[in-house]
């Protein structure tokens, strides 16, 4: 067991791909991490794969409480998944069932906002009054901060602009309507594009097509920002696109909202300038009232992917 005098929260951030655990200390500092894949398929392997990763850090570090980034909306006293478009959950009591596993506190928020709370409190957006964190993973997230809150709106579910539809009547969307933004800026717009390439031109996609023994199907987001980080000419187009949708989403949420900041995180983001650069062009040329106000910068997640399990561990630690 590791002695500390600061007090350790332990926080896990579930997305559509991967669970992500970790302890944490109270400035920030990661103590211990583990990483595993997302059985989000089914409630029950999900709910032990959760169990298990925290038990398995428990066992090596005394731990106070858990803090939950769920990839779902979490209704307003934040004990429940709603729904979540990228897992099986629907209406599911999470902070019950793993307080009762876990027997310490649970506290369970939207994995968006925990990232958005964690840069604001150790990352990009310090001393910031109005702070958007947009969240790119299997699909997009979002999470507000307002004069030092996470902004939830009405009933818990505020944030989810992954699903404003940019497009109408366009690609179909797992919660249900056609044209979401995050069929067009996400981990998972990535790998349809290209696949999309794959198939219907394997030469120009032939530096991906290597990758998976020339299997369009196997093609997967993280494979395409790899690639693209490497300098595949496919694989860059491809991201550059998405940075094009990314930007002009924010354009949009700016127009409603007005941050003085804008932070990009999770998997896809990580390759910084290939993907900001032409989000930040985009939104350049987007925002209504341009040249007549101030235009938030975007920058990237200072705290790269960890930014959900600290969050979660911070607001966990906060909750007591």
């Amino acid at each position: 067991m590791t002695s500390t005098s600061e007090p350790l929260a332990l926080g896990v951030d579930i997305g559509g791909s991967k669970i992500a655990a970790g302890v944490v200390a109270a400035d920030g500092t990661i103590v211990d991490e583990i990483r595993r894949p997302t059985p989000g398929a089914d409630v029950t392997q999900t709910a032990d794969a959760i169990i298990g990763v925290a038990r398995d850090l428990m066992s090596r570090h005394s731990v106070g409480v858990v803090g939950i980034g769920a990839a779902g909306w979490i209704n307003s006293d934040r004990s429940t998944v709603v729904f979540s478009p990228h897992l099986a959950w629907r209406g599911e009591p999470l902070r019950e069932s793993l307080t009762t596993s876990l027997d310490v506190p649970v506290y369970v928020d939207n994995d968006a906002n925990a990232t958005a709370w964690a840069e604001y409190r150790f990352g990009a957006a310090q001393g910031s009054r109005v702070a958007l964190c947009v969240t790119l993973g299997t699909g997009i997230g979002g999470g507000i901060i307002a004069d030092g809150q996470i902004f939830r709106g009405a009933f818990g579910l505020a944030g989810e602009w992954g699903h404003m539809r940019v497009v109408p009547g366009g690609r179909r969307c797992a919660c249900g309507n056609r044209g979401c933004w995050e069929q067009y800026a996400s981990g998972r717009a990535l790998a349809r594009d290209a696949r999309d390439v794959a198939e219907t031109s394997p030469v120009t996609a032939q530096g991906l097509l290597a990758v998976v023994d020339g299997v369009p199907s196997a093609l997967t987001g993280p494979l395409v920002t790899q690639a693209a980080a490497a300098n595949d000419p496919t694989a860059m187009e491809i991201v550059n696109d998405a940075g094009h949708w990314l930007g002009q989403g924010i354009a949009d949420i700016c127009a409603i909202l007005d941050p003085d900041i804008v932070v990009v995180g999770g998997g896809v983001a990580e390759v910084g300038s290939l993907i900001l650069d032409p989000a930040r062009a985009a939104f350049g040329h987007a925002l209504t009232g341009r040249g007549f106000r101030p235009e938030p910068p975007i920058v990237g997640a200072r705290l790269g992917s960890a930014a959900g399990l600290v969050g979660a561990a911070d607001l966990a630690r906060s909750s007591l």
